[in-house]
């Protein structure tokens, strides 16, 4: 199977459809009066002075009552929503000019994120709400401490603290005594979309065992996100780190779990539900979770009693692996508290976690607010073809329109709207075919559609920096989609649509060069899938509810091997 690297986008910025219309010349002002009409125009004005002094006393009052009001009205909501899952249905409208007017935008996401961290050195963390249309679900409360606890133990156990140096040196040692803070560290695999699926499924893995999530950020990654947590770094200090070559160990190192197993350098042994380490442990153990799923063991519940003994894991991981977290015993009741809507987690997850950096967050405000900020509704289109299944542009654009036909997505191109209705629809791709062809189908109908293309690049270049980051801008920007439309299998168009927190209808892809009968599907859950789950894994440890689980894992509408969380 040939997995998605990076994804980059298409098209040149385009000039805009219709030129900004001028604003009115302002009224001149009146001549100036006569003495007699100026000492009777000052007695007026004194008179209504005070009329309006008092007029302004009674609004203030009544706007402090009403502002009360809707926060004890909101309070109210909150409390229902939060920790149920239940969905918010928040969106920020814009006026005819594309300017957001709801004033109660949530900065904080319902609690998700934390006050107080800088806003000048991470704008996106704090900015990001104002640009997104849906908020569907609130974090539960069960959530919202576990964030708060883990941000608590990075500060403690995060490099530059005596208990990091602490690890540091038994790591070098060979020591794999249990320590107060235990490590995940995240490895980069794979293209941009790859890698923030498989951070958030990281970092959900730190949540549920208590450990510390660090990441090891290659020269290309460097400039893309913004530190997460509050007065510290997740960046993994690589300079006096004990384990060389830690971006070239590939898929199948002899300290993967697998080969320690199959080596018998880990034995677990297994009575009944308990589960130990027969051998001594070692001070490290790396995981192979790509999409070779070399360490298909590491989902199986006797191992993770075993693994939680480990001080530090390497992860090596280009999927989003968090379906195949919730058939673990030891996890699933954690996982059911922590996203009572099942749906929710890769969208609360990344929420949290990815934040795009000043030079990034520029890139995607200005072209919002240069092309995108005036329309009625956005709608994204991303489009990914994989050399396994591709076919001419002309057929694809065809698929893209029976689609959109089936699923009432494009505006029709004699469709008459009213007037500031506008559409913007905003393309992501390596190529600008489907670009050119859209622009030429709404240029002469009677819809109000401007069609928009930040680049076309040709190719994906995932060790560029610069490219990495207008490719994260790319997805961002479809993030603020009112509808999606994306690629089946594409990574990039599952952070694209988590991030925006909608279903989006997924183009199927042409399996065998051909074009499907079925063009695409409504997706019934935002959340991404698990393109290559563990198979023929036996695993001797706790069993899990079957009938919960055959409810809630379910085959994915784009890729029949994987898997994704449903509710």
């Amino acid at each position: 199977m040939e997995m998605e690297k990076m994804i980059g986008a298409g098209g040149a910025v385009p000039e805009l459809e219709d030129p900004v219309e001028a604003r009115p010349a302002a009224d001149t002002w009146p001549l100036p009066p006569t003495e007699k009409e100026s000492r009777r125009l000052r007695r007026a004005l004194l008179v209504a002075g005070v009329v309006s002094l008092l007029l302004l006393a009674f609004i203030v009052l009544v706007r402090e009552s009403a502002s009360t009001l809707r926060e004890i009205t909101s309070g109210k909501l909150s409390g229902v929503n939060e920790g149920e899952g239940t969905p918010t249905h928040h969106h920020n409208d814009g006026d005819a000019a594309g300017n957001i007017t709801s004033r109660n935008v949530d900065e904080l996401l319902g609690g998700l994120l934390t006050a107080g961290m800088d806003r000048r050195s991470c704008r996106s963390r704090y900015e990001s709400s104002w640009y997104y249309k849906h908020f569907p679900y609130t974090p539960s409360t069960h959530l919202l401490g576990k964030l708060r606890a883990y941000e608590a133990r990075h500060r403690r156990c995060a490099p530059g603290t005596p208990l990091y140096a602490m690890a540091v040196d038994r790591l070098k040692s060979g020591e794999a005594a249990m320590e107060e803070c235990r490590y995940v560290v995240w490895l980069p695999f794979d293209g941009l979309g790859n890698r923030m699926l498989s951070m958030a499924s990281g970092f959900l893995y730190a949540l549920l065992t208590d450990r510390v999530f660090l990441v090891a950020l290659p020269p290309d990654s460097d400039e893309l996100f913004c530190e997460p947590f509050p007065d510290t770094t997740w960046r993994l200090p690589l300079e006096d780190f004990p384990i060389a070559n830690l971006f070239n160990l590939g898929p199948n190192p002899d300290v993967s779990l697998t080969a320690l197993l199959n080596s018998k350098k880990i034995v677990v042994n297994v009575d009944g539900d308990n589960a130990t380490a027969a051998t001594p442990l070692p001070a490290y153990v790396y995981l192979s979770l790509g999409y070779q799923m070399t360490d298909g063991p590491f989902f199986c519940d006797e191992n993770q009693v075993v693994l939680g003994k480990v001080s530090w894991l390497l992860l090596y991981s280009d999927l989003y692996f968090a379906p195949s977290l919730y058939p673990i015993a030891e996890f699933q009741d954690e996982l059911r508290r922590l996203f009572p809507a099942k749906e929710s987690a890769g969208h609360l997850l990344l929420r949290y976690l990815l934040h795009p950096t000043n030079p990034v967050w520029d890139m995607v405000t200005t072209y919002y607010n240069t092309y995108l900020a005036y329309a009625h509704k956005r709608i994204g289109l991303q489009i990914r073809m994989f050399n396994f299944a591709s076919i001419p542009a002309d057929d694809l654009y065809n698929q893209i329109i029976s689609c959109s036909q089936q699923e009432h997505i494009l505006p029709e191109t004699d469709t008459e709207v009213a007037a500031g209705n506008s559409t913007a629809i905003f393309i992501a791709s390596l190529y600008n075919d489907y670009y050119e062809r859209l622009k030429v189908r709404y240029h002469d109908g009677t819809a109000k559609v401007d069609v928009f293309q930040r680049t076309h690049e040709q190719r994906q270049a995932t060790e560029n920096l610069a490219h990495n980051q207008r490719a994260l801008a790319e997805i961002f920007l479809l993030s603020f989609s009112d509808e999606l439309v994306t690629s089946g299998m594409s990574t990039f168009g599952y952070v694209s649509y988590s991030l925006a927190g909608v279903r989006p209808t997924i183009l199927l892809p042409a399996h065998g060069h051909k074009v499907p009968a079925t063009p695409c599907r409504r997706a019934v859950s935002m959340e991404p899938c698990n393109l290559t789950p563990p198979r023929g894994v036996t695993c001797r440890g706790k069993g899990v509810d079957g009938e919960d689980l055959a409810r809630h894992l379910k085959v994915c509408e784009d890729r029949e091997e994987g898997v994704k969380l449903f509710d």
